[in-house]
């Protein structure tokens, strides 16, 4: 296994770190209790409502899967890509919910900039996994 840049276990940390983030707002948001639904505006709980199975679904493979592959990448295992490629692909799924379905700019434009923040952040990790299985970073 050919030696790592200096960044890379830097990079793999913050990775890890941002995609546990990722899994404790996603806990968070399905143990929301009545109470905590009730504090929400009107337009945020009838989207709460209304959000199919299948997004919240894909939101759970996008958040553990980049948790995992995070992990990987910091063990330096070549498993680190595919399990990135296949968060990032629920991450897709999630979002056309999010931005096609759901008219969430209407509803909270921030939500927004921060979801291609992540769905950004998401494809930066599929490459950078696919370079360090290129580079024999992981293996």
């Amino acid at each position: 296994m050919a030696q790592a840049p200096k960044w890379f276990r830097p990079v793999g940390i913050v990775a890890l770190l941002w995609n546990l983030l990722g899994c404790a707002a996603y806990l968070a948001d399905v143990m929301m209790t009545p109470e905590a639904v009730a504090q929400l505006t009107a337009a945020q709980q009838a989207m709460y409502a209304a959000r199919p199975s299948w997004a919240v679904a894909a939101t759970a493979v996008a958040v553990w899967f980049g948790a995992a592959g995070s992990l990987g990448l910091l063990l330096r295992k070549r498993w680190a890509t595919p399990l990135f490629i296949t968060s990032l692909a629920a991450l897709i799924v999630q979002d056309v919910w999010l931005f096609l379905l759901s008219g969430v700019a209407q509803v909270d434009p921030v939500a927004v900039v921060l979801q291609a923040l992540v769905l950004l952040i998401a494809i930066g990790l599929v490459l950078l996994g696919r370079k360090a299985a290129a580079q024999g970073w992981i293996a």
